[in-house]
């Protein structure tokens, strides 16, 4: 289904493209967030993210647009057009979204594009988990005593150490690799910022439900691919699985509850029961 531009996002089109004048249309993409619409104008075509009415924790189109500008001469994020107060313009990217069943077959390409993004220089954002976990409790009116007691033993801990501080995409599951001709590429940065490679790695596993042997696999061939210890890195990425547990349900949570989607409630108490 399409729909009309709205008007603050033509204004951006058109302050970045004067020479679009023509009516176009905006479809919206299927997603979680249900943030994201193809926009096309003529012969271009465009990504259009809009800035969310309620707040999800460190998700900002502003920051969005700063990191994808720093990333801009990697060549592994889309070009940025422009940004507003309401909406981020991207490039659009050609491609096939990955189905989940095609991961092992290019596990390979996952991780040599993985660091490549992880030699990249630091964006500036920091991600820190402990307060973003603190910020979903402050938000969500449905709270539990798991999560609570899950919380208070995080905030006891302390988050791990990190082993190698790297810019994160942090949101790398199959529905976000696009096969574009004969190289990957990575959509939905929404989620980005600066933190410890182990975490990224322990967010791939749990979020690809990816099985020990293939879990082994892309941490070996990462571990070999960057001359860290494997057996160093695959403790880190233990040491922040109960963290990644807690903020996928906090995460379910909260969406669940601004949008009352019926699949997000059962995301969300399918991730509690599972802590």
């Amino acid at each position: 289904m399409t729909y009309s531009i709205d008007p603050t996002l033509r204004q951006l089109i058109v302050r970045q493209f004067p020479a679009a004048q023509a009516a176009g249309c905006f479809s919206p993409l299927a997603g979680l967030t249900g943030l994201t619409a193809k926009v096309t104008v003529g012969q271009q075509q465009m990504l259009a993210r809009r800035e969310s009415s309620q707040p999800i924790p460190f998700v900002s189109r502003r920051r969005e647009y700063r990191l994808l500008k720093r990333l801009a001469s990697s060549g592994l994020t889309p070009q940025v057009y422009g940004h507003n107060p309401h909406w981020l313009l991207l490039e659009w990217l050609p491609g096939e979204v990955l189905d989940g069943s095609q991961i092992p077959q290019h596990l390979a390409e996952l991780v040599a594009m993985l660091s490549r993004l992880h030699h990249q220089p630091l964006s500036g954002y920091r991600l820190q988990i402990l307060p973003l976990l603190q910020r979903y409790w402050q938000l969500c009116r449905q709270r539990n005593i798991r999560w609570l007691r899950a919380l208070q033993r995080l905030t006891c801990r302390g988050e791990p150490q990190p082993l190698r501080l790297a810019p994160l995409h942090m949101d790398i599951h199959a529905g976000n690799i696009l096969q574009c001709g004969a190289q990957l590429r990575l959509i939905d940065w929404e989620y980005a910022g600066d933190g410890d490679i182990a975490l990224e790695l322990a967010a791939i596993i749990a979020a690809n439900t990816l099985s020990g042997t293939l879990s082994g696999e892309l941490v070996a061939d990462y571990a070999h691919h960057n001359q860290i210890d494997c057996h160093e890195l695959t403790q880190q990425i233990a040491r922040w699985q109960p963290w990644l547990r807690v903020l996928m349900a906090s995460w379910y949570q909260l969406r669940a509850e601004q949008s009352s989607d019926c699949h997000l409630q059962q995301l969300a108490a399918d991730a509690w029961r599972a802590l």
